[in-house]
């Protein structure tokens, strides 16, 4: 376990973007039987997604979330003096699509930039990332874009995945400030790589042209080697297992009893797990925000996105103590307890 404490340095806003395009898993039933659609339903917690259109990216998502928190927050564009942009669909496999993003944004060449790659943990690896640069003499400035356009991935006759994934784009602006301690904890178990991959279109299986011929996969899913594949049950019992107990560990850590934590922002990947995480750390409902119903699981950005779309009221112009966790793909997950203090919070964006 990789243990990182942080002081002075914090997030002061936040935005989010997802398509107007909405895709309802009842409109599912020429996939998943319709006597098991609403089990299913209620089951994953997902009644809609958002999806781009033809020829919109994540960076495009993040590009509308990022323009309108300057513009909103009248940050001086000049001042940003790093951009990281997490994702796992970028613009290009080369460049990275942090660069891009800065010339869009307009931002001075002084602006460092790159992109970090990594699924349903890569906002809490890529907050604590944007901590440790921030901290650093010569950086006061952070922008943190963390996008996912999970929908031009997913097979729409993968009955597993097809109901799960949403597209939306975000932006964090993290900088140094008079910021009580943030505490993150960051794990890994790579012996189940597996069980969330998308097998071609890397260096060990390159794309050819049997890549991309949709087959008959496991209970009758129909898939190709460049659409994303999920062991549901595998990682559902690693997630049960492993987030509790990391949960646990930072508050140990940071010396705050459980009732004291103002908000649990958890990755939105199914409402099952978060419903028996509330249970099995006797968690208030109250306190746990939801944002999977309507926008279903964008991967890394289901933390941003449920904060600016459920918690703006709560957070503009008050300190709340939040702990935020991320699990999924790699394996990999993290947990951070961190103060948002008086952050600023943009109106959801659509386009």
């Amino acid at each position: 376990m990789a243990v990182i404490k942080y002081k002075g340095v914090g997030i002061i806003g936040m935005a989010a973007c997802v398509p107007k395009n909405i895709s309802r898993n009842v409109d599912l039933s020429d996939l998943i039987p319709p006597d098991e659609i609403n089990k299913v339903i209620n089951n994953i917690g997902i009644i809609e997604k958002r999806y781009v259109s033809e020829g919109v990216t994540a960076s495009d998502l993040c590009f509308e979330a990022a323009d309108k928190l300057l513009t909103d927050m009248d940050i001086d564009r000049n001042s940003i003096d790093m951009v990281i942009f997490m994702s796992q669909s970028p613009d290009h496999r080369i460049p990275a699509t942090a660069p891009y993003l800065q010339h869009k944004l307009k931002l001075p060449k002084s602006t460092a930039c790159f992109d970090l790659s990594l699924a349903c943990s890569g906002y809490i690896y890529s907050l604590s990332t944007a901590f440790a640069f921030a901290s650093q003499e010569g950086i006061d400035r952070v922008l943190l874009l963390d996008g996912e356009t999970f929908s031009k991935i997913v097979s729409p006759k993968d009955k597993v995945n097809a109901p799960l994934y949403g597209d939306a784009g975000t932006a964090t602006l993290i900088e140094k400030d008079n910021f009580s301690e943030s505490i993150f904890t960051l794990y890994t178990d790579g012996s189940g790589q597996d069980a969330i991959k998308i097998k071609a279109g890397g260096a060990r299986f390159p794309t050819n042209n049997e890549s991309l011929i949709s087959k008959k996969r496991e209970e009758g899913n129909f898939r190709a080697d460049i659409d994303i594949y999920m062991d549901g049950l595998e990682v559902f019992n690693f997630t049960l297992k492993v987030v509790p107990n990391s949960i646990k560990e930072v508050l140990s850590i940071s010396n705050i009893l459980i009732e004291n934590i103002d908000n649990f922002v958890f990755h939105q990947a199914n409402k099952f797990m978060i419903d028996f995480f509330i249970k099995k750390l006797k968690i208030n409902p109250e306190k746990v925000p939801f944002s999977l119903d309507t926008f279903g699981n964008v991967s890394s950005a289901t933390i941003p996105l449920t904060i600016v779309s459920r918690m703006k009221n709560q957070l503009n112009n008050q300190s709340k103590k939040v702990l935020m966790s991320g699990f999924g793909a790699g394996l990999s997950w993290g947990t951070a307890v961190l103060e948002l203090d008086n952050c600023y919070i943009c109106e959801l964006i659509e386009i």
